[in-house]
């Protein structure tokens, strides 16, 4: 399992960026697809963006075009750079493996607002 810290949540305007920040310290970082996932208020959590151990990447439909995942193995760390922000995109995001284990540790999670 991965213990992850995010960070570099915050309030934006509608239009704005953020790049969010992921380290993961415990098991071998670089053996596992990382994800990040969000939960936005009164709704479930829902992956958002993953990518996998050879870099590869796929993103839900809403955020496509629009957010990018990378990782950086050497640092345990995974990023999600996110452009072109809409209110919808308003939630608490974290990031975990894919899949997640059966008892998945979850960090604290960032928050980030779109919001004029």
């Amino acid at each position: 399992q991965v213990q992850p810290v995010e960070s570099g949540g915050g309030l934006v305007q509608p239009g704005g960026s953020l790049r969010l920040s992921c380290a993961a310290s415990g098991s071998i970082f670089s053996i596992y697809t990382m994800g990040w996932y969000r939960q936005a208020p009164g709704k479930q959590r829902e992956l958002v963006a993953h990518i996998t151990t050879g870099g590869s990447t796929n993103y839900v439909n809403s955020v496509k075009g629009r957010f990018t995942i990378s990782r950086d193995n050497a640092k345990n760390t995974v990023y999600l750079q996110m452009n072109s922000l809409k209110p919808e995109d308003t939630a608490v995001y974290y990031c975990n493996t894919l899949p997640l284990a059966t008892r998945p540790n979850w960090g604290q999670g960032t928050q980030v607002t779109v919001s004029s």
